[in-house]
């Protein structure tokens, strides 16, 4: 009968004593999760840059002096070139200025309506863009408009139908201009980007006074030349400073 008693008064210990023992063991430790991290692109900062498309332009030419119209045409051509300018970046808004300088061989001709014996002929071989500019950017995709002057340097011919050759030029004009457009731009990598762009540059009409290649003299009758030109072009630009910046 001891035994017994000694064999449950035991086992009644145990059954006691096992609860206690779990509770003494250490709760596990929590760590907080680190908070999340989105990496921003960043378009502040200098930046330089190539691009290269083409150009279209507008030509009507008239005789100012007998009132003549002798035709419209649309030269085009190529344009390659390069550009510089600094961005800052505010929220999601982006604002920059730049400068553009391109050489261009945007040419055509057409026949002279005044002159069965020859024809129209305009070139422009050079242009310029300085433009500020406003954007918005959706993470590492920014699209802007920019508005500003330009200048573009441009050629006037009477081509001789029978040589080809130029019977009277008013050589190259250095024309100033207002010019807006618009670009879509996307950051491919840290610091660089690639984007397309579409300029309008507002030329008008100028009187133009044409010199007798023969005879070195200007002619005695006053022209009216010119027109707009409008650029479609493929950009990349390297950044100079940070790609991201980390937002919690």
């Amino acid at each position: 009968m001891k035994k017994l008693i000694a064999i449950a008064t035991g086992a009644l210990a145990l059954g006691l004593a096992a609860p206690a023992s779990a509770a003494d063991l250490a709760a596990r430790p929590y760590t907080k999760a680190p908070p999340m991290v989105a990496a921003i692109y960043d378009w502040s900062g200098f930046y330089v840059g190539a691009n290269g498309g083409g150009g279209w332009a507008r030509d009507c030419r008239n005789n100012v002096t007998t009132v003549t119209f002798l035709g419209c045409y649309d030269p085009s051509g190529a344009v390659a070139g390069g550009q510089i300018g600094y961005r800052w970046q505010s929220a999601s808004w982006v604002f920059g200025l730049e400068a553009q300088g391109d050489w261009a061989d945007i040419h055509g001709t057409t026949q002279n309506l005044g002159n069965a014996l020859n024809s129209l002929s305009t070139k422009i071989d050079a242009l310029g863009l300085f433009t500020g500019q406003i954007g918005y950017a959706w993470n590492n995709v920014l699209f802007y408009a920019k508005g500003g002057a330009a200048v573009v340097d441009q050629r006037f011919d009477f081509i001789s139908n029978a040589t080809g050759l130029a019977v009277a030029s008013a050589g190259y004009n250095t024309r100033w201009g207002g010019t807006v457009g618009a670009g879509l731009e996307f950051g491919f990598a840290p610091n660089w980007s690639i984007g397309v762009e579409y300029d309008h540059i507002f030329l008008g009409h100028h009187d133009v006074t044409f010199i007798n290649n023969t005879t070195g003299a200007a002619l005695a009758d006053t022209y009216n030349s010119g027109g707009d030109v409008d650029l479609a072009t493929v950009r990349v630009n390297y950044r100079f400073g940070g790609p991201i910046v980390a937002k919690y």
